[in-house]
């Protein structure tokens, strides 16, 4: 029977038989979607000064990797590099929503950075943004006192290990 599932990291729904393994919109983990009739997403969320420059800082790491994402997605020279690059792209910029959520903003800046054409010299940037990403998450979600932003803060580290992986992989 198909159900009505939903992310507790991004809030999107999901229609299937059983829950994804990862959410297709910001890439969290099973353990984090559940039956939208039994989840309630909050990100009305009051952050301390901490909190709030952490997440500031979330949203300008999103945005600038989304949009590296994306030029990486149309300048590359390996056609699956292609299609990789295009889905990281995708979920960079769900995961800026996220914080455009938290942080109460009406819109999201757009991004600029620029990109390679050899696929290998993206994957090695990529991994160097990954790698930087799941650093300051890390250190984001111990400094935190919220319980909501300690858990989007070590979902997205789960999330960015895992993309850490994808370029590893392609780079051997």
């Amino acid at each position: 029977m198909v159900k009505l599932w939903r992310c507790e990291i991004c809030g999107d729904p999901y229609i299937g038989e059983t829950p994804p393994n990862n959410c297709p919109f910001c890439g969290a983990h099973g353990k984090y979607i559940k039956e939208a009739k039994d989840l309630n997403v909050n990100f009305n969320v009051e952050l301390n000064e901490k909190d709030k420059a952490n997440a500031e800082h979330a949203l300008k790491v999103e945005i600038s990797n989304a949009a590296f994402y994306f030029c990486a997605a149309e300048k590359t020279d390996d056609p699956e590099g292609k299609l990789l690059f295009k889905a990281l792209g995708k979920v960079e910029a769900e995961h800026a929503s996220i914080w455009k959520k938290i942080l109460k903003l009406d819109s999201i800046p757009k991004g600029s950075e620029s990109c390679f054409v050899r696929n290998r010299e993206n994957l090695e940037d990529s991994h160097a943004r990954e790698t930087r990403a799941i650093d300051f998450y890390r250190r984001a979600q111990a400094e935190s006192a919220n319980e909501r932003v300690k858990q989007i803060f070590g979902a997205l580290v789960e999330v960015e290990t895992d993309h850490l992986h994808l370029s590893e992989e392609r780079l051997k």
